[in-house]
This record gives C-alpha cells, structure tokens and sequence, in this order.
C-alpha cells in the first residue's frame, strides 16, 4: 500500500495487486464506514478487501498513543530504580569509583540480569575472536538449515531462524563497538547476501514476515558501518546495486540516497552506470526505480524529471512526482505546470490519482485560484462521483460563494444518472451515491424516498436509526426486514446485531403503541432460537 491520505472523514490511499487500485473510504457518523475501489469486486458496489487493507492502515497509523499520566498519577519508583532526573549524575558516579568497585558492581548487575550478561558474553567472545572466527560465528548463526530445502516453510522453522539472524545482528553491532567497522561491511554484505538465497529459497515472500524486521536491522547496520569505515565507492556501488537488483531488493530499507556521502561523486556515477547496464540487460520496473533513486541522490533534477517523463502513467501519478520533485527543488511554477498537465492528460478517467487532485487544488487555494480550484473538484466529482468528492465540491464552491447552485447541479446529475439503475461508468452507483449525499446534508427524508429499489442494507440500517423517531412504521419495516436473515447466524457479532436490532424494534413498537405486539415477536423468536444459549444470556443482558 502506498499513498495513505488521512482526511477529514476521508482516508484514501493506492493499493498495489495484480493491478493497481485506488481506494477512498468515508466515515460519516450517519453511515458508519462506506468505501469504493476501482477493483472488479469494488465496481459492483461491495466493500472488497483492498477497503479493508486500508482501513487496516489507517488504524494502525493513527492508533492513539498512551496518554502521559499527570505527575500526581505517576507511582514513586521502586527503591534502586533509576529515575530520568537521575541520570545526570550516574556517570560522574560511575566514574568515582575504582577498579575494584567497578568490577564488584558489574559482577552484581550481570548475576541480577541474565539478558545483560548474555550481551556481555557476546562482546567479549568478539572482542577476542580474530577476523576468520567472527566469519564463521556469522555464518554459522545464518545457516538456513531446514530453509535452505525450499518449498514451504515452516513457521516454527521461520521464527527459530529469526531469531539466529537477531544474533548475527548483534555480533555486528558489537564489532562495531569495537571499533572494527571495515569488519562489520563485508560482514553485513555477506550476510545480506545470504538472506537473499533465504528468500530466493522460498514460495511465497509471506512465508518469511518474521524475517524482515532482523533483514532491516542488517541493512541499518550495513550503512551505519559504511557511514563509519568510509569503504572503497567503487565496490560498495557494485554491492548496492546487486542488492537493490537482488531479492531483498524490496525487503530491505536500503535507499541510495542515504548512501549517497558512502558513494560520493565517482560511487554514484559508478551506480549510475551499473544500473543502465542493469536496464539494458533487463528492463525491469525495479532497475528504472533504482535509476532514479541514484539520480535522486546525486541531486540531478532534470535527470530526474526526464527518466519519470519517458513513461508517464495515464492516471497522472507520474505526473504527481514530477511536480513534487520539482516542488522540492524550489521549482514551485514548473511543478504546478507538470501537475496541471498530468490533469489534463488524465482527463476524466476514474482512476486519475486522487493526490493528484489534493495536490493541484491545495496549491490553487494557497495562491488565491479559488474558481480554478472549484472547476477541478466539478470536474473530480463529474468523472468519480461519490461522497468523498461531493464534500470536497461542497468545500471548494463554499469558498467561491456558488454553493447552492453547485449542490443543484450535483444532486441532479446524481438524480438523473440514478434512474438509469445499477452501474454507471465513472459515477458507480449513483443511486446509492445520492443517499449518502442526501444523509451527509441531514435530509433524511429525501434520502428515505432516493433509497427506494437502490439502496443497500448498511444505507437502509443509518436510515432507519435516523427516521426512527418520526416514521417510526418505516424505521420498523426495515428493522424487521434485516433481522430475518441475520437469524441464520451464528456467532457473538451476529448475537449481539440481533439484540441491537430488537431494541430497535421495541421503540418502534412503544412509538407505534403497540408493545405487546413486540412482545409476542420477542417471545416467538426465543422460541425460535431457544437452542442458542448465548444468544439468549445475549438477549437476556440487553433486558429482551
């Protein structure tokens, strides 16, 4: 997944498959979570899985971190734990004391702390082992053993060798700290280098997740060594390239623009030149990424600009970088050219990169091109109509003033396209569209006549919940109408939708002023389903 947009009730984002799709989820509090994607599954109107992925993500970024406690929550340490303010003064302490109360204290601290002296060992096994016997420690911890047969791999087997990579990891960390980081290069190379034959081993990248965080940590520690050794440009360029071209290729963080004080001038033109050679044998997307990666750190902008202008993308995410790039450089006017352009020659397909649009009206906004601005979102919503656009035209005409007039328009194209019925290219399913439009401007009423023949049942349940209170007879047809098939159900989400639904229905019911009819249909349900016992102790918590 890449482009994650968070919004204002709006995530959006572009998911990469066998194709790449773009997504663009809603959160409304009428609605709940609506969402639409460019996918085959998605074009029919369904919630696929590329809206679950990034709404996976979205949670997963934002989850909010654990609030600071106050100072009077805050417990008293226990006693001999060492507090922030404390460690001002550890070191001068540390080095009050002689020889002997140095090795006194450190013997206790590693009998208290096995983790301590097992990092303690490690040191001094390195600390004395000549160049040959780091190797083979090295090489010994990355065997793959039972890995190294192929085909599936098992997950034990997986998370048993993680770890052994985990120490390998440490083993060169502590060269390091040693002061022998021209060791920790070709011994982090060769680790790398091994780790891609683990890879190249196995059928599926998946099967190997556990490894990518230790992979990571070995390409952190390759570059903090070359950062320190300062090794030969010419060979460090050939290893990089081969890396990135290899199979960690896109497993390991590795960027040449972080490499770029490593390789200097002469290791990028090297790179450079590698890299062609690469392409012509075999033009591969990941040889062209690498390429302008290398340009990217050796600051060549235009270089930049012609290798991404060779082979624009239809939907104007090409362009897109292009503008950023240049944007970057300070180029600001040669960016908004190339953004505009990427507009024009994304026209009114559906899946024109949605950044794309974000970026071009963010930067009309900040120079006061307010109606260009405003044509854009008309144009985004007339090509991609959907709740999400709607209230970014919404946003745009209210700031020209021209709202009304835009909403009129909006709602009869919505309106018009709709009576045609299901799938409309480029508008999706207008119908449905109009209902969530109709919600998000509170007229819940004229969403309720719009819903009829088109809507879904997640629309159909927000309309009920909203009109429950003054068409209480509507709100009970719908209620009823989703709890017949949800019976069929099992499971604790299912129990606990039919207790809510019920309680919808009991203050249907007392609206209508009927409860004993209520009442006759709980009794008749409990009957029906009495060989559930959770969903009865389920009913019996909700007072049903």
């Amino acid at each position: 997944m890449s482009d994650l947009d968070i919004g204002d009730g709006t995530l959006r984002a572009t998911v990469p498959g066998r194709e790449t799709y773009h997504v663009e989820l809603v959160i409304t509090r009428q609605a709940g979570l609506t969402g639409a994607c460019d996918c085959p599954y998605g074009a029919g109107g369904h919630f696929c899985k590329h809206c679950v992925a990034v709404g996976l993500a979205a949670l997963r970024q934002t989850a909010p971190a654990a609030p600071e406690p106050s100072a009077d929550a805050i417990p008293a340490p226990p006693p001999g734990a060492v507090r922030p303010a404390d460690q001002d003064w550890i070191t001068p302490w540390l080095q009050s004391l002689d020889r002997d109360a140095l090795f006194a204290l450190l013997d206790e601290e590693v009998a208290a702390d096995p983790h301590l002296r097992d990092r303690l060992l490690l040191r001094a096994e390195v600390a004395r082992a000549d160049r040959t016997q780091v190797r083979d420690r090295v090489k010994g911890l990355l065997d793959p053993g039972a890995l190294a047969r192929g085909g599936y791999a098992d997950p034990d087997e997986v998370d048993a060798y993680a770890r052994q990579v985990t120490q390998a990891v440490s083993v060169l960390r502590t060269l390091m700290a040693a002061g022998r980081t021209a060791e920790a290069v070709d011994g982090a190379r060769w680790a790398l280098w091994r780790m891609g034959e683990v890879y190249e081993l196995a059928d599926e990248a998946e099967e190997l997740l556990e490894l990518d965080s230790p992979v990571h940590d070995l390409a952190a520690v390759h570059l903090r060594a070359c950062r320190a050794a300062c090794p030969d440009p010419e060979p460090t360029a050939r290893w990089l390239v081969g890396h990135l071209l290899g199979p960690l290729g896109e497993v390991t963080p590795a960027d040449p623009v972080d490499y770029r004080d490593v390789l200097g001038p002469a290791g990028l033109a090297r790179a450079l030149d590698l890299a062609a050679e690469a392409w012509r044998s075999e033009p591969t997307d990941k040889a062209v990424r690498l390429r302008e990666r290398l340009l990217k750190a050796r600051g060549d902008v235009d270089a930049l600009i012609a290798a991404y202008a060779a082979d624009l993308a239809p939907d104007g995410s090409t362009h897109l970088r292009i503008a950023r790039e240049l944007d970057e450089a300070g180029r600001a006017d040669d960016a908004l050219e190339w953004a505009e352009r990427g507009l024009q020659a994304a026209g009114k397909r559906r899946d024109m990169d949605y950044q794309l649009v974000e970026w071009v009206c963010a930067r009309y906004g900040q120079t006061g091109r307010l109606d260009d601005a405003l044509t854009v979102r008309r144009g985004r919503f007339r090509s991609h109509a959907s709740l999400a656009s709607y209230r970014s035209l919404r946003s745009a005409a209210r700031a020209c003033g021209r709202w009304e007039d835009e909403r009129a328009a909006a709602l009869e194209l919505l309106r018009a396209s709709g009576s045609r019925g299901g799938f409309v290219p480029g508008l999706g399913h207008p119908a449905r569209i109009l209902v969530d439009v109709l919600l998000d401007e509170g007229e819940v009423d004229a969403a309720w006549e719009a819903a009829a023949g088109h809507a879904d049942d997640r629309q159909l349940l927000s309309l009920a919940d909203r009109m429950r209170d003054h068409r209480p007879a509507d709100a009970l047809g719908v209620y009823l109408r989703l709890l017949g098939p949800l019976k069929q159900s099992t499971g604790d989400q299912a129990y606990h939708e039919v207790a809510r639904l019920l309680r919808s229905i009991r203050e249907c019911h007392e609206r209508l002023g009927n409860p004993e009819q209520f009442s006759r249909h709980l009794a008749a349900l409990r009957t029906e389903l009495k060989r559930r016992p959770k969903l009865m102790k389920i009913l019996d918590k909700n007072g049903l």
